[in-house]
């Protein structure tokens, strides 16, 4: 089923770094907002990170992001796709990171598991000039990684000068 991604992305001229995700999960298109299904631990390791406590709702993880110099989007602006699954991506089309890179102070690029990182890498990778790197996916589907383990290398890659 063709999708295209319900909303906006978030940052502001102070962003610093740019978290990239693949394409909104079904849960995240319903309630208009990234990583809202409660088994994706996306919040929880920044929480962790940041020594924050629980982000209860949309404006505070909004302020969270903007007070941390931290800018969240999606590689992806539209395709086809089956309910939450990255592997069933087809027809890609990119987002405009060169809209939020114009506007911000984005140093760093993560892309949130390997799916972003594929479409990040097959259109942008060489021409933004700007250090990119893939992080462990937050998704529940991601089984690999329990979440001390995620925080511990999402810290050490973050926090990397």
């Amino acid at each position: 089923m063709r999708v295209i991604h319900p909303f906006e992305p978030i940052y502001n001229k102070d962003s610093k770094i740019l978290i990239l995700g693949s394409f909104p999960s079904v849960k995240s298109r319903e309630d208009n907002f990234y990583y809202a299904h409660p088994q994706n631990r996306f919040w929880k390791v920044l929480e962790r990170i940041y020594g924050e406590a629980k982000l209860e709702n949309k404006e505070a993880k909004i302020q969270f992001l903007l007070k941390n110099n931290i800018a969240i989007w999606d590689s992806i602006k539209s395709c086809d796709i089956e309910n939450s699954d990255d592997s069933s991506i087809k027809n890609a089309i990119p987002n405009d990171i060169e809209k939020i890179l114009s506007e911000s102070s984005i140093t760093k690029i993560f892309c949130n598991g390997n799916a972003s990182y594929r479409v990040f890498k097959k259109y942008y990778k060489n021409s933004l000039g700007i250090e990119v790197d893939v992080l462990p996916s937050t998704s529940p589907a991601n089984a690999r990684y329990n979440l001390d383990k995620l925080v511990e290398i999402w810290k050490e890659k973050i926090n990397r000068k």
